[in-house]
């Protein structure tokens, strides 16, 4: 749906503005503790509310927020603010965070590269965190949190000893580590479009740098936003952060900042290869222009002997004697090395 649907609706009222790509929504589950852990794939929202009230941390992760009426009982079930299902729901939203009473709440955007069609795939993320629980809306399976999926399930690291506020770092530090994967694979292409460049202009594809230009601009709008987002939440008074997160937060600021680097480098990098190419096929025209020219010059006095001698006058002595064809040659001939000898010690050849 486009974002001109919202247009005159209520606030609060929650439009999926996006492409549904997914039949039907899922809830999978996790809640853990020090010494619990469950995981539920597929779980109704009547069992959501059961798993709400029971002891430990509640990671709930929501694939598909088309669904908006499945949206809006999620709220219900958890007192989110209506504004707050609006914003998950619209999908179109920048990264921000926002600090409600009795919940924080951020949003992201999640970006994988794409191997099969050769792009990035930019997918809207919100993270809802309470006092005991942390909710992850999605647009669409697969995400980066294997990693802490695996951690939680295998007890690693502090995650399954902390509150929900690390749980929302573990998933944010997640989000932009992968942005260094992303780039990465941006960076491998545009590396091999420096080194062909170098090699010949003709092995560039001029709309390829185009297009990681335009996917490295993307890529700085989604992840720019990310940096006051993360610095807003280090910094907030909430009582649902705790120092020792703030600490780790500081560290995905310190990522985000990197992330930007590497976006800059890379911007710079593609505008350099921009200008090289222009000027080497500038060059490579007026090379070509240049042998042109000589050409030309050459056989300009050559056709201006035989236009000389090609003019129907009867009175022309030359045209009679025996020898004058070989003269005329012979003199051509002469022209014409002068001429480039004239060009070499010009330097023009």
């Amino acid at each position: 749906m486009r974002r001109s649907g919202k247009s005159g609706l209520e606030p609060g009222t929650p439009v999926y503005i996006g492409e549904n790509r997914l039949e039907r929504a899922q809830i999978n589950v996790i809640l853990y503790s020090e010494d619990k852990f469950e995981e539920h794939d597929n779980v109704d929202l009547d069992s959501l509310r059961q798993k709400k009230d029971e002891e430990g941390i509640l990671w709930v992760n929501v694939t598909g927020v088309h669904d908006v009426e499945m949206l809006r009982q999620i709220g219900e079930i958890f007192d989110v603010h209506p504004l707050t299902i609006e914003d998950i729901a619209n999908t179109d939203q920048r990264p921000k965070f926002e600090d409600y009473e009795g919940y924080l709440f951020c949003v992201l955007n999640m970006i994988l590269y794409d191997e099969k069609e050769q792009e990035l795939a930019l997918e809207h993320l919100s993270i809802v965190t309470g006092s005991h629980y942390i909710i992850s809306f999605q647009e669409e399976p697969g995400d980066v949190f294997d990693g802490v999926r695996a951690r939680l399930r295998q007890n690693k690291g502090k995650l399954r000893v902390t509150g929900s506020d690390m749980c929302m770092y573990a998933l944010m530090d997640a989000i932009v580590d992968g942005y260094f994967l992303a780039l990465e694979k941006i960076g491998d292409g545009i590396e091999t479009c420096e080194d062909n460049l170098f090699v010949s202009a003709e092995k560039i594809d001029l709309a390829e740098v185009h297009g990681f230009k335009r996917e490295i601009l993307d890529f700085r709008k989604s992840v720019w936003p990310l940096r006051e987002e993360v610095a807003s939440l280090e910094k907030s008074y909430s009582v649902l952060i705790t120092r020792d997160t703030r600490v780790y937060l500081r560290d995905v600021y310190d990522h985000v900042i990197q992330v930007l680097d590497m976006i800059d480098s890379y911007i710079n990098i593609l505008g350099s290869i921009h200008d090289t190419y222009l000027s080497l096929s500038s060059n490579r025209m007026n090379e070509i222009m240049k042998v042109l020219t000589t050409i030309a010059t050459i056989f300009n006095p050559l056709t201006f002997i035989v236009g000389v001698y090609g003019m129907n006058f009867d009175n022309m002595p030359e045209l009679h004697w025996t020898y004058g064809y070989a003269v005329v040659w012979g003199v051509m001939i002469v022209v014409a090395i002068g001429l480039v000898a004239v060009f070499k010690k010009s330097r023009w050849l």
